[in-house]
């Protein structure tokens, strides 16, 4: 006989509480291991583990004691209500990440209805803001670029598994789309400074991708560099959405307040009352 489904957890659970770790990721590998939710892993728990789930579950508890995040080791996060492939060559999906997808749903939807409009989703890294607004408009034409090849593969798998028709270009930021014009452009670009990584959790340090961390200049490059590329290829109207760090509001509101002079720059809070959006209307 194996451990049942509470004495594993329970064990886990304090072997991560013991390192530091978050216990509650016990939980979430038990679940995925079981494939049981809900009701039906609470009334399962005394229930005695098969030895493949046993070991499959001692396996990968292995793992997240050496820290690694739970969604690494389980492959997979839900954002916007749809299971996305993750690896440790794109960012995990974050609950903030959902904020700016159902902002810019909800602002779009007041400037062009439900036409078929023209959407890049730039840096998009398992594909997910780009992939999530494609299933909630599916008029919208989305393209969505990455500077990784192996970003992208995580992203045109996850869209082909979500059945979202997206294209995919590779390049730096807009460079893919410079030949174009656009009606919604949104980005979650790399926005935390070098010196900040002091601060980071060893979790996040220690195996989400650098290059979809971190910026030069204080993490304000990658916005800067939008601000000077985007005005061209926008469309009148359009709408520019960004993910921005939470001390970083004056500062990118300002770089596209002189991009586009005639715009209406807001800067946005998420759930916690962090300054977490700037999005970028401009007019007919």
């Amino acid at each position: 006989m194996t451990e049942k489904m509470y004495e594993s957890l329970n064990r886990a659970s304090s072997l991560l509480t013991e390192k530091g770790l978050e216990p509650h990721t016990a939980r979430i590998l038990m679940e995925f291991i079981t494939q049981k939710t809900g009701a039906a892993f609470l009334v399962d728990l005394r229930e005695p583990l098969s030895e493949e789930q046993h070991k499959a579950f001692w396996d990968k508890t292995g793992e997240l004691l050496e820290g690694k995040p739970v969604q690494y080791v389980i492959g997979q996060e839900y954002f916007y209500g749809h299971r996305f492939e993750v690896n440790e060559h794109v960012l995990i999906p974050r609950p903030e990440t959902e904020e700016l997808v159902y902002e810019a749903i909800k602002r779009s939807q007041k400037i062009f209805d439900h036409k078929a409009i023209k959407v890049a989703d730039i840096g998009t890294g398992s594909g997910a803001i780009g992939v999530s607004f494609k299933k909630e408009w599916p008029e919208a034409i989305v393209t969505a670029t990455d500077i990784s090849d192996q970003s992208l593969n995580v992203a045109k798998h996850n869209a082909a598994a979500l059945g979202a028709e997206i294209r995919f270009l590779q390049g730096d930021l807009a460079a893919p789309i410079m030949q174009e014009k656009w009606d919604v452009v949104l980005s979650n670009p790399p926005y935390i400074a070098h010196d900040e990584a002091e601060q980071m959790a060893d979790t996040v340090l220690n195996h989400e991708p650098h290059h979809a961390l971190f910026a030069d200049e204080d993490g304000l490059y990658f916005y800067r560099k939008l601000a000077k590329t985007l005005p061209p290829i926008m469309n009148k109207p359009a709408l520019i959405g960004v993910e921005i760090g939470y001390l970083q509001g004056l500062a990118v509101h300002k770089l596209f307040a002189e991009a586009f002079p005639e715009a209406v720059i807001e800067t946005v809070k998420d759930i916690n009352g962090k300054d977490r959006m700037i999005f970028c209307e401009t007019c007919v």
